[in-house]
């Protein structure tokens, strides 16, 4: 048996052996039938996982290369208000900066976002809204309905970081009336890491810039996918689009549902056993924010140190996630996306109980409580 680690953290998250298969095989023609077959057969499930009727298209980069997208296409030069609270957010705050005027409304990680500032600037004209749906750095869950709703009233695009949440949530872009969503290979889709898809609505092909990046263009990337076969526009990552159409027959023989509902379940009993162990979860919640379903954030108990606690559980070949920037230290974060399950789930948490014992900190029995829930 093969002594790999167990990678319990937001992405990149273990990869299936079916998956890993796929990207072993010989160099296939990335303008053949085959190749364009294996894109458009993928592009039909990530559509179911998106929620959308939009046309989709994957790009060889990182999610971070399909938020790029959706701001440097369809939000060049216009008002952007970016919705912060947490790192992801920042980022894409970052990424509008370089591209159009940006408003960060921020909160403080973690905690509810400013709806109420976010109407006064669509009031006073902005024209693109951007927010990262699941903010993975803080395990809050950020209201995209309630964000869809304020930019069609105002007639702004509204740009969607779904990078960990589609393929592991409930996500319904065209309901919730997103305009641009981006997904991550590496994340709730348990393929390896270097892909993004992006999905596009009419109203945001109808406001496409015209001035556009060279690789990142959307333009290109939609008059190659209407030919057949379909292709990209440039080069593909061949291996990866192979991997990611492995993982989602993988997701289809699953079932959307089931799949979804496994995310949910293993997020809680993550939360199950933060609570029987007497741990603080780290989000500040209201009526429209929730605990992400993909990524739990924790807070460190006084007296334990980030040291004795994710490195004695990678001691038993189990890494988990710490905090980032002004986090660090401060909280951990377990990751319950892609394939894993129960066995998992409890290896983890047998190894972070142990962990917070030996750290001196008076730890319930949160292992118990938590298969209780596996097992509803």
């Amino acid at each position: 048996m093969e002594n790999e680690p167990l990678l319990m953290i937001p992405g990149p998250v273990p990869i299936p052996q079916r998956v890993r298969a796929a990207m072993t095989r010989q160099a296939i023609n990335h303008r053949g039938p085959e190749f364009g077959a294996a894109y458009a057969d993928t592009v039909r499930t990530l559509k179911t996982l998106f929620g959308t009727a939009n046309e989709l298209y994957i790009i060889s980069g990182s999610g971070t290369a399909g938020m790029e997208a959706g701001v440097a296409n369809f939000a060049r030069d216009r008002k952007i208000v970016s919705l912060v609270n947490g790192k992801f957010g920042d980022r894409f705050a970052k990424i509008g900066a370089r591209y159009g005027s940006v408003t960060a409304l921020e909160s403080e990680w973690g905690t509810p976002l400013d709806l109420d500032g976010l109407a006064r600037e669509l009031e006073a004209g902005a024209e693109v809204v951007t927010m990262v749906h699941n903010e993975t750095s803080a395990g809050i869950k950020n209201p995209a309905p309630e964000v869809g709703k304020l930019a069609r009233k105002h007639d702004a695009l509204f740009i969607m970081d779904g990078v960990t949440s589609i393929g592991g949530d409930d996500v319904r872009m065209d309901e919730w009336g997103v305009d641009v969503a981006v997904v991550g290979s590496q994340k709730c889709l348990a393929a390896p890491a270097g892909l993004a898809a992006v999905a596009v609505s009419e109203r945001a092909w109808d406001r496409i810039s015209e001035k556009r990046p060279f690789y990142l263009d959307m333009a290109a990337y939609r008059k190659s996918g209407k030919s057949a076969p379909m292709e990209t526009p440039y080069t593909p990552a061949v291996p990866l689009f192979l991997a990611l159409h492995e993982a989602c027959r993988m997701i289809e023989e699953e079932g959307v549902g089931a799949r979804i509902a496994r995310h949910h379940r293993m997020a809680a009993a993550v939360r199950a056993a933060a609570k029987g162990w007497g741990v603080d979860l780290f989000p500040k919640l209201d009526a429209y924010h929730a605990y992400s379903n993909t990524a739990t954030a924790m807070r460190i108990p006084g007296g334990v140190t980030d040291k004795d606690l994710r490195g004695t559980v990678k001691k038993f070949g189990i890494e988990i996630a710490g905090g980032q920037d002004h986090l660090k230290g401060k909280i951990f974060r377990i990751g319950t996306m892609g394939g894993v399950g129960a066995q998992e789930i409890l290896s983890t948490l047998a190894a972070v109980q142990f962990a917070l014992r030996k750290a001196g900190f008076e730890a319930g029995d949160g292992v118990e409580v938590a298969a209780g829930v596996l097992l509803e």
